[in-house]
């Protein structure tokens, strides 16, 4: 499954929300999930296993134009909270199914390889047209000691997004859902989508 992993030094949960940073293409931002409340961590997992989930480029992308039941912002809380944190890449094991295990810093190295592009092209554009807003650079980056949630560090700067209602919110979100459609669909049909192939994961026995 995208998006999720586990810190390397101790184990506790994650969930990616960007695999990369502007500027600084080894480091991420994380969302420890041990400590989140039931109705907030069921929420963010159901929205990684939901289609829209397992196909986003970026976790974030998501969180972005989703809420929680409660009506918040799905990116903009997890940032309010302190719950989204800068850590190495190297930091996070990404595990898409329980047997598999792959470090984040040689999965990016992957999808830059296979995107044709350099890892800090990676970072910067994700290798579509137009990159999205993400969170600003000027953020110290921790090895995250992590007991089930991430602790102290500095927390990244995130474009809040206009007050709105939930109706207006959701509105929001289907409109820009349909035209990223749009827009994907000019772009296959500009320059059709390479076969993407698996890579092959090695676990030692």
């Amino acid at each position: 499954m995208k998006h999720v992993g586990k810190m390397k030094n101790n184990g506790a949960k994650v969930a990616v929300a960007y695999r990369t940073l502007p500027g600084d293409s080894y480091s991420a931002l994380v969302i420890g999930t041990g400590n989140l409340r039931d109705v907030y961590h069921d929420s963010l997992m159901s929205l990684i296993q939901s289609p829209e989930g397992q196909n986003a480029n970026e976790l974030a992308e998501l969180l972005a134009v989703n809420m929680f039941p409660d009506g918040n912002n799905m990116l903009e809380w997890c940032h309010s909270r302190g719950h989204l944190k800068k850590v190495p890449t190297d930091g996070v094991i990404m595990t898409p199914t329980l047997q598999d295990n792959l470090p984040l810093d040689q999965l990016n190295m992957l999808i830059a390889q296979q995107k044709g592009v350099s890892l800090d092209e990676l970072s910067i554009t994700d290798g579509t047209t137009s990159p999205p807003a993400r969170p600003s650079n000027n953020v110290k980056t921790t090895s995250a000691d992590i007991n089930g949630e991430i602790t102290d560090a500095p927390v990244p700067t995130v474009k809040v997004i206009e007050e709105l209602t939930p109706e207006q919110l959701r509105s929001k979100a289907d409109a820009l859902f349909k035209e990223a459609q749009q827009l994907r669909k000019q772009a296959d049909a500009i320059d059709p989508p390479k076969s993407k192939k698996k890579p092959v994961i090695e676990v030692e026995a």
